[in-house]
């Protein structure tokens, strides 16, 4: 008996689209269930060295919710190449700003810093309110339980 072993070849024509609603969820929570989505670990052909997810669009992005005093006490931190050029937002301002980046941000943590992690955040589509623009690749609405 052989094992069964994907070959890469469809895998771009047989990705699947899904819908998540963000608003009442928790960050991190969310941000794991999607990570998972879009490295394919929740499909049964998963196989570590190909791009194997679906593609996830997460509307509602400005209503997620972060628990404890991370709200307060949580910074991203980038730096200009410049010296003293270290820049600090707190989620309070990027929230205000850009809502979408915070969900973004949470997911890449989360998927691997390699080539293949970078060709699976670009099938991230992160949205602030409720409407999105890929109601034409028929997304199936999914819900994910934060607890």
């Amino acid at each position: 008996m052989s094992t069964y072993f994907p070959s890469g070849n469809g895998l771009a024509e047989s990705r699947k689209w899904f819908v998540v609603d963000a608003q009442g969820k928790t960050v991190g929570r969310l941000a794991t269930e999607v990570a998972r989505i879009l490295s394919g670990k929740n499909n049964p052909a998963w196989t570590p060295f190909m791009d194997m997810g679906d593609h996830v669009v997460v509307i509602n992005a400005r209503h997620a919710i972060f628990t404890g005093s991370k709200n307060d006490q949580k910074l991203y931190r980038r730096h200009t190449l410049y010296p003293g050029g270290l820049r600090e937002t707190s989620v309070k301002e990027m929230f205000e700003k850009k809502p979408e980046r915070v969900i973004e941000l949470a997911v890449k943590g989360m998927l691997p810093k390699t080539k293949l992690g970078k060709a699976m955040a670009k099938k991230l589509k992160v949205y602030a309110d409720g409407d999105h623009r890929h109601t034409a690749q028929k997304p199936e609405a999914i819900t994910i339980d934060t607890k």
